[in-house]
């Protein structure tokens, strides 16, 4: 069946919920699991002949930063696979638009399958915030299993 599952996760306790769910399917299948986390790219803001930074962070600062937020995320999926004996890779992808990345990673490292969490956003809500989740599924040739 699944040989090898992306899981990407934003730290979050909807992902929690998610990497549970992925760890337990690849035990029981023999499955890898591949985890990702999606930062975005450090940008500048320019206005004419003024640059002002977007964020506080140097890029340096930005950077370390965005490795410990990946790292915290990471920890949770390294501890539950590790325990449940299934491999586990770490990959950290920068990109503006984080189901891109998803549909990118999943293509590039051959996953037969992507687990992830949905917000479950609606209406207006959901119109307005958008949804990843959604926007992989749409454009995704590898089965998505979405939990919540």
């Amino acid at each position: 069946m699944y040989k090898h599952i992306l899981i990407p996760t934003d730290g979050s306790r909807l992902s929690d919920k998610a990497i549970r769910t992925a760890v337990e399917l690849a035990r029981k299948l023999g499955a890898k699991l591949a985890a990702m986390h999606v930062v975005p790219p450090y940008n500048m803001a320019v206005s004419g002949y003024e640059v002002a930074p977007v964020m506080v962070f140097t890029p340096a600062e930005y950077k370390a930063s965005t490795a410990k937020s990946s790292k915290a995320a990471f920890d949770k999926i390294l501890m539950a696979a590790g325990t449940a004996g299934v491999p586990c890779t770490t990959t950290c992808v920068s990109d503006d638009r984080p189901w891109e990345a998803i549909v990118r990673t999943a293509k590039s490292k051959r996953c037969d399958l992507i687990v992830m969490a949905s917000h479950g956003r609606s209406g207006l809500s959901g119109l307005l915030l958008g949804s990843e989740t959604t926007k992989v599924l749409t454009h995704s040739k590898t089965p998505v299993l979405v939990v919540r």
